[in-house]
Order: C-alpha cells, then structure tokens, then sequence
C-alpha cells in the first residue's frame, strides 16, 4: 500500500483502483454530504410500510432500532479500518480472497449497485410518466439516465458532497411536508402505532423486520467505499456519526416511521409498492411531490451510479484486462441500466438480489473477522499488500470461509417457515467464525506471493 499511495492524487482514474493517499483525503462534512445521498429513498419509506402491514408497526419499529444499532456498530468498525487503511472494496478483497478471488466481490458489488440504480430511476421515470402522460415512459427513463451518468464523471471529492448538500435540505422538507400534508388532507392517525396485518401479528415479527433489514447489508460495502475518502484525523466523527447510527436513525426508522404514517393515513394505496408510494406523493403534493421523487431518487442514485462504476471498472480490468476511464465505464453502466428499467425484469432482479445478498452478509462476516484480528499483521506486517501482481490469486481462508457462510445462507432462505429468517444471521456467523478459525493457522503465502516475501518497495 505505501507505493500506492504515492501515485498523484489529482488522478481520478488511480483514485479509482487504488488507495486513497491523504492529500485526497475530504474534511469532514463534505464526505457527510456526499454519504448522506444514500439515506434518502422512497424504498426506505415503503420498507417501513410494508413491515409494518405485514408484521405490525410495533414490531416493524423494533426492528428498525435493532437495525439501527447493528449497523452502526459494524459500519463504525468498517469504516474506520477504511480511513486507516485507504482501500476499496475491490483492494480489501485481494486480501481476504486473492486477485482472482476479489473479482467475485467486485461483481456481485456492481450488479447489486446497478440493480437499485434501476429502481430507483424507474421510480423517478414512473413518477414522471404519471404527472406528464405525454411524456412517455422510455423518453422519461432515458433522461434520467442521461443525467444520472454525468453525475458521476467527476469524484465524491469534487462533486458528489456539492450535489447531495444542496439536495439535502429538500429532501428533509418533503418528507416533513408529505407527513404534514397526509395529515392536514385525512387528520390525524392516533392509531398509526397499530396498523399492521388484520388478524394478531406475528410473536416473531419483531424478529422478521431486524433479519429483512439484513438483506441490505450492501450498506457495508456501500460503507466501505465511501469512508476511505475521510481523513484519520476524523475516524472518531465518521465512526461514530457519519457512518454510524446516528445516520441510521434517519434512513431506517425516520424515514419508516413516515412511510408508516403515510400509508396507515392516506385511504385506497392498494397493492404497496414504490410506485403506490410515489401515486400517493404525486396526488398530495402535485408538481411538489414530483420534485420530492427526484431528489430522493437523484441522491441515492449518484451512490449507485459511482459504486457501480468503479467496481465494474476493477472487475474488468481484472478478468477481462480492459482498461478505460472511469467515465467511461460509468456510460457502460447508464447504457445497462436504461436497458434493464425498459425490461421487464423485476421479478428476477429482486430473486437476484435475494441470493445476492446472501453473499454480500458472508462478505461483511470475513471482513469484519479480518479487521478484529491481529493475525495478519504478524504474519505480513503493518503494511497491507494488496497489488495485484504481489498478491497470490486465491487466499483459500476467505474463500473457503466466505462460500462456507454463504451456502449455509442459501440453505437455509431455500425452507420455508421461521428457519428461512435465520439465513442472513447464519451467513454472517459461519462466514465470520470461519474465517476466524482458519486465520488462526493461515500462512504468509496466502496473503502475498512467496516470491515477494522479501519484499522490496518499488520507486
């Protein structure tokens, strides 16, 4: 790492594919700015709904705070070793898996990146297409593709905490104003805290909502990527309020709360989806509420957009050798995101997501084994190797412990019942402890090559 971080900073293609050095480091509150995009989303406001029709609203906000405090707790672990170390994902992952075997944690990254890309701009297209008939829905999806990928030509240091700052604010008073408009239009619900299923909810639903909220444990990844831009100097702030729960609080439980409120106010939603959400916005607030969609779906979009791209740039450098700008892959991106919100694959998206996330949970539990333990530092030293041609193609302790967690995983979410919920919990235990275990007889070699054992700093 200490060669890399010697590479100019001005560069945005290195800053791309290797560590960040600390002159590109960010202050604290623009990288705030910049992270803060991925709290705001209509997604999270029709989670907290569903769960809440499906489990009960007591039990849906239990989860929500049980998801608030693991989060917090693991992104303030994650994010600090990122602002210590300056990795990526993509550079983490060649030393947990190998060179070759970090390109499966790039491709499951970009896929699942491009997957909520394609949500979310469908939201906003759909949205658009509502309030404007003539306006059709492939020109309105196309647009908001065409301006979500300049998004994304500059870096998080540069543009994305200015776009997401000034997006801030909006957002935060659209969803104030949703609440405050539902409520001026239908009164106010006193009985919003026992909406949920017709009949008596679930003992275990509690249970159901905190293990749901693990299917999006894409937040760590998300995590990782973006802290790693912080300064150490402000480890401490990152860890404990950026990236912990403190931002938590409003991605999960504000903005589930609202959506509860919303949907147990407002009559006829029918079927809940996004997209009964976003009606049920358009004919509250009209022009508004089409201006709330887009800077909720813009902000959480310039983080699917920019992860997308640079975990497919690492990926096809790797397997494919294809260098290219990252403007460049970020056009390749668009491209397949405008093709995938015009087909009508949605179903098999979320099952894609569904085992997806699976492995991204077995990736979180090596990750996070990796940064408690003391065993690499003994074996390699304080400074972490991860270029490409020092490192050996496979580092068989995170891939044995990695598939270990992730076909328990799938194992288990392939029954039915209450012992389907236990799958992403399962994932991380075995994956973690796993790890754990095989760290504690691991070899040098499975982390740098045996030729570059003596190793020599390249000028």
């Amino acid at each position: 790492m200490s060669n890399m971080t010697q590479q100019s900073a001005s560069d945005d293609l290195d800053l791309s594919t290797v560590a960040i050095p600390a002159a590109s480091r960010m202050p604290a509150f623009p990288l705030t700015m910049a992270w803060w995009a991925v709290c705001s989303a209509v997604f999270y406001i029709v989670v907290g709904a569903t769960l809440a029709l499906t489990y009960g609203a007591r039990n849906a906000l239990i989860g929500m705070v049980l998801s608030v405090v693991s989060y917090g707790v693991i992104n303030s672990v994650i994010s600090r070793y990122a602002i210590r170390t300056g990795l990526s994902v993509a550079l983490f992952s060649r030393v947990l898996f190998g060179s070759v075997g970090a390109a499966l944690a790039t491709l499951i990254f970009f896929a699942t990146a491009i997957y909520y890309a394609v949500f979310e701009g469908s939201v906003i297209a759909v949205a658009a297409h509502h309030l404007m008939p003539a306006l059709d829905y492939k020109w309105a999806a196309l647009i908001v593709v065409c301006y979500s990928v300049p998004l994304v030509f500059g870096s998080v240091q540069h543009w994305l905490d200015k776009f997401n700052g000034v997006l801030l604010p909006f957002y935060l008073l659209g969803l104030l104003a949703a609440v405050g408009l539902a409520t001026y239009e239908y009164g106010y619900n006193a009985a919003w805290l026992d909406f949920g299923p017709s009949g008596a909810a679930p003992a275990d639903g509690w249970w159901q909502c905190f293990v749901y909220y693990m299917g999006v444990w894409v937040l760590m990844m998300f995590t990782f990527d973006y802290a790693r831009f912080g300064r150490k100097e402000d480890a401490g702030y990152h860890g404990r309020f950026n990236f912990g729960m403190p931002f938590y609080l409003v991605t999960f439980l504000l903005n589930g709360a609202a959506g509860i409120y919303l949907v147990s106010t407002i009559p006829n939603l029918g079927a809940l989806s996004e997209v009964s959400v976003v009606f049920a916005l358009l004919k509250l607030m009209g022009l508004g509420g089409l201006l709330f969609v887009w800077v909720t779906q813009s902000r959480i979009n310039t983080a699917n957009y920019y992860l997308a791209t640079i975990n497919m740039q690492a990926f096809f450098e790797k397997i494919a050798r294809i260098r290219a700008p990252k403007f460049a892959w970020a056009i390749v991106v668009g491209v397949v995101v405008y093709v995938l919100m015009l087909a009508d694959v949605f179903s098999k998206l979320l099952q894609a997501l569904a085992y997806q996330g699976i492995f991204v949970v077995a990736w979180v539990g090596v990750a996070l084994a990796h940064i408690v333990s003391t065993r690499y530092e003994k074996l390699v030293g304080s400074e972490i190797e991860c270029r490409d041609s020092h490192v050996p193609a496979f580092n068989p302790g995170g891939l044995i412990a990695w598939f270990a967690g992730a076909f328990a995983g799938l194992a288990l979410n392939s029954m039915s019942g209450t012992i389907a919920s236990f799958s992403a919990p399962v994932t991380f235990i075995v994956s973690c402890a796993a790890y754990g275990m095989l760290l504690a007889s691991a070899k040098r070699t499975w982390f740098v090559r045996e030729a570059r054992i003596p190793q020599i700093d390249e000028a």
